[in-house]
């Protein structure tokens, strides 16, 4: 039997079955903080890693540079969430440019169309850097008002 890619192999398996390997829609997902549902935000950013290299040039090695492995980087989450009479997000941001910083866990946890839980990504003890509130424009009347929250944390994990 010849040797098929991964991507080759899941298209057969799906052909075979009749189950389909759809990507999820990236508008189908809601957030957790401590465990509590805090949903309908309209867009979460940041769900990034990076891994930092270090460069070291081997003496009489000309063609390329070693690079290892220093420490992982992760940048803000920004939370992007319609303004509304729930001021969750700014008394924690509050809170903590008092000085009372409390750490919270939270969870972005993507759906299927069936809206059935597919993945999860949980992170660290985060708290709140910046909080940015909505832009008014009178000349728009349809536009939702947006509040911003950024969050730094301690790592990511996917489940």
């Amino acid at each position: 039997m010849p040797n098929l890619g991964l991507n080759a192999g899941l298209s057969l398996a799906s052909n075979l079955s009749g189950i389909r390997f759809d990507p999820y829609n990236a508008s189908n997902f809601y957030l957790e903080i401590e465990g509590l549902i805090t949903g309908g935000f309209s867009e979460v950013t940041g769900l990034e890693s990076e891994i930092e290299l270090e460069s070291y040039q081997e003496g009489g090695v000309n063609g390329y540079s070693h690079q290892f492995p220093r420490r992982t980087r992760y940048p803000n989450l920004v939370l992007s969430h319609g303004l509304t009479l729930n001021d969750t997000l700014w008394t924690w941001y509050q809170s903590a440019a008092k000085g009372n910083i409390q750490l919270k866990n939270v969870t972005i946890i993507l759906l299927n169309g069936q809206q059935i839980p597919v993945m999860l990504w949980n992170f660290k003890n985060a708290y709140p850097v910046k909080w940015s509130g909505p832009t008014f424009n009178a000349r728009n009347a349809n536009e939702v008002a947006v509040e911003r929250l950024e969050l730094i944390h301690q790592g990511i994990d996917k489940a």
